[in-house]
């Protein structure tokens, strides 16, 4: 495929799909239901146009009969009065007018049948146009329903990225929070051992003390080794008395 044709295959490809985004399945359903109903419209009118001309036919086909009549005793008459002349003219508009009127009747019947016709298509694209409305009605509430559940998950979907950065963030919090306590436990560790001074405090004073305490602690444990010892001593003459 050379670069050309792919550049109009892109361009076709994009075009449609621009396309198929800008178009809104609802506005096509309701464009083709205005449609049909502007040719039930048209239909209507030509079928008033065809009952029109069948009633103007029938009102000159009648006018045409009932001239018939008038002519035959027009040729009497011109035949009583010796005039075969008139009596042939006579005649002859009654020929005519019966030759129109059998032609006129032959329209009748051909216009009739026209109207028919139109009326079973007119109630024919009437249910039709009915069938499609109540079609219509159900796509666009697919559609409509389709459409509020894709905004739906899309909103979710961006809310659940939002939600997966926090919880990234949160466990992050969580890891530097226990990061400091352990700092804490271990500097309290080495303050407790003596490795570090304590708030406040000198390391050098705080080791003195601790010296001070441990001998104070050792003198006091040996006057109480004393005493103990010293105890029986003193019981000794209390027995020897008795």
């Amino acid at each position: 495929m050379g670069l050309w044709s792919r550049l109009k295959l892109l361009f076709a490809a994009k075009a449609s799909s621009a396309m198929d985004r800008a178009e809104d399945p609802r506005q096509v359903l309701d464009y083709a239901y205005s449609q049909q109903q502007q040719l039930l419209l048209n239909l209507r009118r030509g079928l008033v146009d065809v009952a029109t001309s069948k009633q103007q036919l029938e009102q000159q086909a009648e006018r045409i009969r009932s001239g018939i009549p008038r002519f035959e005793e027009q040729a009497r008459r011109a035949v009583a009065a010796g005039r075969e002349d008139l009596a042939r003219v006579a005649l002859e508009r009654r020929r005519t007018a019966a030759t129109e009127s059998e032609s006129l009747s032959h329209q009748i019947a051909e216009v009739d049948a026209d109207k028919e016709r139109l009326s079973a298509q007119e109630r024919s694209l009437q249910l039709r146009i009915e069938q499609f409305r109540t079609h219509r009605d159900v796509v666009s509430a697919r559609y409509s329903a389709a459409e509020a559940e894709v905004r739906v998950k899309e909103s979710l979907a961006g809310v659940s990225g939002e939600l997966a950065e926090l919880g990234m963030a949160v466990g992050r919090a969580e890891e530097k929070a226990d990061r400091l306590q352990a700092r804490a436990r271990a500097i309290d560790t080495l303050v407790d051992v003596g490795a570090l001074p304590s708030a406040g405090g000198d390391f050098v004073e705080a080791e003195l003390q601790r010296l001070t305490a441990g001998s104070e602690i050792d003198a006091e444990l040996e006057r109480l080794r004393a005493e103990l010892n010293n105890t029986p001593a003193l019981d000794a003459p209390k027995e020897e008395r008795k």
